[in-house]
């Protein structure tokens, strides 16, 4: 299934006690370039009574990227990938919340990192990707420097060539 260079996908989200929604992603592409969005979140994760910032709602809506949106570039840049997580969100709840929002079946398989780099535990796949954060200077909230790091830690594994790109050149673009 894994064609070439490993993908990765890192996803923000928002959680209280009643919202549970991804907020941002980022993935990598096949040349090691990274695509990152603000996704705009479906009327169905927001019940009426819900506790949320309405200055942060209204980013996202103003921001985000529709889902259909999401889920077609998604499609296109990740159809029949093995994608590679870094294991600590709930990830693949996430991507199901996408796709199930709009009716589509999820292009890609997501793997723990354990699974590409299966010599070393999950703690220790953590601590040397937090380590390659910290030495990056990359703040970890943001899904671009998660995957960046990931690709970072393939490549010091020795999987992949280094990135040409930085999370500072991910595309914003969805086109």
């Amino acid at each position: 299934m894994q064609q070439g260079m490993p993908r990765f996908l890192d996803i923000e989200f928002y959680q209280t006690d009643d919202l549970f929604f991804p907020t941002a992603m980022a993935w990598s592409l096949s040349d090691g370039r990274m695509k990152t969005v603000v996704i705009e979140p479906d009327e169905s994760w927001l019940p009426e009574d819900a506790d949320l910032d309405e200055e942060e709602l209204l980013y996202l809506r103003e921001q985000g990227v529709p889902l259909i949106e999401l889920a077609r570039a998604l499609h296109e840049d990740l159809p029949d990938q093995q994608v590679f997580t870094d294991g600590l969100d709930p990830d693949e709840t996430l991507v199901d919340l996408i796709f199930d929002a709009v009716g589509m079946d999820v292009p890609f398989e997501l793997a723990p990192l354990e699974d590409l780099i299966p010599g070393m535990d999950r703690d220790t796949l953590e601590d040397h990707r937090r380590e390659l954060m910290f030495e990056q200077g990359l703040e970890p909230q943001l899904p671009e420097n998660g995957v960046y790091a990931l690709l970072l830690l393939a490549q010091r594994e020795g999987l992949m060539e280094p990135p040409e790109h930085g999370p500072e050149d991910a595309d914003n673009d969805l086109e």
